[in-house]
């Protein structure tokens, strides 16, 4: 809470929702799923977590976000839309009612406000005036985006590159990227897919002979998809409808080249990496150990940050002015989530998905902040 009072001393309303999402949902989500979870079921992904918990996560969650968002009002030194203590808190909710079930160790009071807060701080960014403009974009990208979004999902699959879960996730992704940023933002997003896909192949031999291939054969799941490429799609909807649209076109690119260079670093370092590294210790650790460095692995991110980051410029996604920023951007992630991984994943503090998401969180706040300084 005091976290939440010192980083958004401008928008109380902002910290007294989230606090709010924190404190009804959570507590109403572990009375509920206690007396009703065994009957409703519960997430495929975290059996601890049932439906009947995170329904009532989400409603009183929506309940005590909207009414102290209402409470902080007149307190504040400008002035907010109508709409948005109305709107904000929900989308809030719904998304801390996800990160609550999420199934790893880390104290759901850091994790369930901190996501809260940032979908109502991404609120904070949106002009009601672009809504309707939006609106308007949207219906004429989605016949197209609908088409080739499937006809590609189901190529994929066929090509065993995804799993079914998959097929959904990426096609969600595409569909929103597609229609938020546009065609451009579409081909980068299957250029990165192209790459993660190439590189999980590479030395499949090998990998499966060590035991660290990618499972699945290398397919990707939906899981992988919004780890790597929910923050992207998410900087794509900011973009098209707030003012903020070149900073966040450099956050949607980040990215998805980070994740994209992450993926394509820790398979070539599987694949031909003989001498592999902790980013802790620096002593040696076997290929494949979380967190573990290679040259031929670290070599292979960077290159192929460079290339989408060139990609992205070509597309006109970006200014050519942005790649320096995007490499360097994607470098220092690929390392953050290093070194994360060989701390909190041990631990069960973070699965693979939930660095992955960090790791593009990273790579979009440096390259943004980089862009601005070098611009």
């Amino acid at each position: 809470v005091l976290g939440l009072i010192l980083f958004f001393r401008e928008r109380l309303d902002v910290a007294a929702a989230a606090w709010g999402i924190l404190a009804a949902g959570d507590g109403f989500a572990t009375i509920v799923g206690r007396r009703l979870g065994a009957s409703t079921g519960s997430w495929p992904w975290n059996p601890d977590k049932s439906y009947a918990g995170s329904a009532a996560f989400f409603l009183f969650a929506s309940a005590a976000g909207v009414g102290l968002s209402l409470w902080t009002l007149p307190a504040l030194p400008l002035t907010v839309p109508a709409w948005f203590p109305w709107v904000a808190p929900l989308a809030a909710a719904f998304v801390a009612m996800l990160a609550e079930t999420m199934p790893v160790r880390m104290d759901d009071n850091i994790t369930v406000p901190a996501a809260a807060a940032a979908v109502l701080w991404a609120f904070t960014l949106v002009d009601a005036s672009l809504v309707g403009r939006a609106v308007e974009v949207i219906a004429e990208r989605a016949p197209l985006a609908l088409l080739v979004n499937g006809v590609v999902a189901l190529a994929s699959w066929r090509a065993r590159a995804v799993s079914i879960s998959g097929v959904a996730g990426g096609l969600a992704v595409g569909l929103v990227i597609w229609l938020a940023a546009g065609a451009p933002a579409w081909l980068l997003l299957f250029a990165s897919f192209l790459v993660a896909a190439v590189t999980s192949r590479l030395g499949l031999r090998r990998k499966r002979a060590l035991g660290i291939a990618q499972e699945g054969g290398g397919r990707r799941g939906a899981a992988n998809a919004l780890a790597n490429c929910g923050l992207a799609a998410a900087a794509g909807v900011v973009g098209l409808v707030s003012p903020h649209a070149a900073a966040a076109a450099v956050a949607m690119v980040a990215a998805l080249v980070s994740g994209a260079a992450d993926t394509a670093a820790s398979e070539v370092g599987k694949a031909f990496g003989r001498a592999t590294w902790s980013p802790l210790t620096m002593a040696r650790v076997a290929p494949g150990d979380i967190g573990g460095l290679s040259g031929p692995g670290t070599l292979g991110g960077v290159l192929a940050a460079g290339l989408l980051s060139a990609c992205a410029a070509a597309l006109g996604v970006v200014p050519a002015s942005a790649i320096g920023a995007l490499v360097v951007a994607s470098a220092v992630a690929m390392l953050a989530e290093s070194v994360l991984g060989a701390i909190l994943e041990p631990r069960g503090l973070v699965n693979n998905d939930l660095l992955n998401f960090l790791q593009t969180a990273v790579a979009a706040f440096v390259a943004v902040a980089l862009a601005r300084v070098w611009a």
